[in-house]
């Protein structure tokens, strides 16, 4: 088991109701990989599709037909909450995830049609081999897409650089960027952190915009577009001739549409405080008995404190 895996699974399914279809996800408790393993951001993620959905960028009405790409979509979760929503989506891993990512969605998708009122609000769902910096692999998929999204993708620093280079690749100017991290390694978020916006407007979702119970201090979701033409970085020279003419629309807490952000939400409602951990969100556990959620959480917690002891 590699060392990386802070939250191992014990069971080799998860169930997770998803825009009230209750899905089941295939995972593997003895796999040395990491994207066989149902990680808790890729929850926090679809929990915060479900529950912006009713009106604004997230809304069916919105993302119907959207084509949507998942990187390092593991056992697919997130991208099933696009699908949801009427988005057609491409969820994406490498060769030894695939098996595991395809039997995801042909058994959740066989699920859904069978139990939902409208097929035709379900978009669609396809696995396909992508390798971060791969040309073939990225062609293969057809980018742009409008919405790129990815959940824990990085957990190391030698991948910033290659999915970097990716999402650039995948992107257009009007493309829309939803990735969820849980933060391990300060040195690594700082890095990526760093290296985002050099290149794209970063924002992050606030924890009132989340689900009450699926989130965390240390998981946090970023929305990120591209720059204004003439303010990004070198390394987006080539797409400099493609203008950023987006435009969006969000929901407010007052439920017009006419005073949106281009992130999807107000600006009171977004910070760009690079992830800092919210100390007042503590879960009293005293005296009751720990949700599913929260045992996860501190199990993620307690072998991540527990990585470095040695015992002798």
């Amino acid at each position: 088991m590699e060392a990386d895996r802070l939250n191992s699974p014990h069971t080799s399914a998860i169930f997770i109701d998803v825009l009230g279809h209750q899905l089941q996800f295939c995972q593997d408790p003895n796999s040395k990989h990491l994207g066989t393993t149902v990680w808790d951001a890729s929850m926090v993620l679809v929990k915060f599709l479900e529950r912006n959905c009713r009106k604004g960028r997230f809304s069916p009405s919105k993302l119907r037909g959207k084509r949507v790409v998942e990187l390092g979509a593991g056992c697919g979760v997130a991208g099933f909450g696009m699908a949801l929503l009427g988005c057609d989506v491409v969820s994406t891993d490498q060769t030894e995830v695939l098996p595991l990512l395809m039997r995801n969605v042909e058994r959740n998708t066989s699920r859904i049609m069978q139990t939902i009122s409208d097929p035709d609000s379900f978009g669609s769902i396809q696995a396909a081999e992508l390798d971060w910096g791969n040309e073939t692999h990225i062609k293969a998929v057809g980018p742009p897409f409008d919405f790129i999204i990815g959940t824990d993708v990085v957990y190391a620093e030698h991948l910033l650089e290659p999915l970097l280079q990716t999402i650039i690749a995948l992107s257009g100017p009007k493309t829309t960027i939803l990735l969820g991290h849980e933060i391990r390694s300060t040195n690594v978020h700082e890095k990526m952190l760093e290296m985002w916006k050099r290149n794209f407007e970063v924002k992050t979702v606030p924890k009132a915009k989340m689900d009450s119970t699926y989130q965390h201090p240390s998981i946090q979701l970023y929305i990120m577009s591209s720059k204004p033409q003439g303010s990004t970085s070198e390394i987006l020279t080539p797409m400099a001739q493609q203008q950023n003419d987006e435009v969006t629309e969000t929901e407010t807490n007052h439920g017009s549409d006419e005073d949106e952000s281009k992130h999807g939400f107000n600006q009171d409602d977004v910070t760009d405080n690079e992830g800092k951990v919210d100390n007042n969100l503590v879960m009293d556990l005293e005296n009751r008995k720990l949700s599913d959620w929260e045992a996860r959480r501190c199990g993620a917690m307690a072998a991540r404190l527990l990585r470095d002891v040695k015992i002798t």
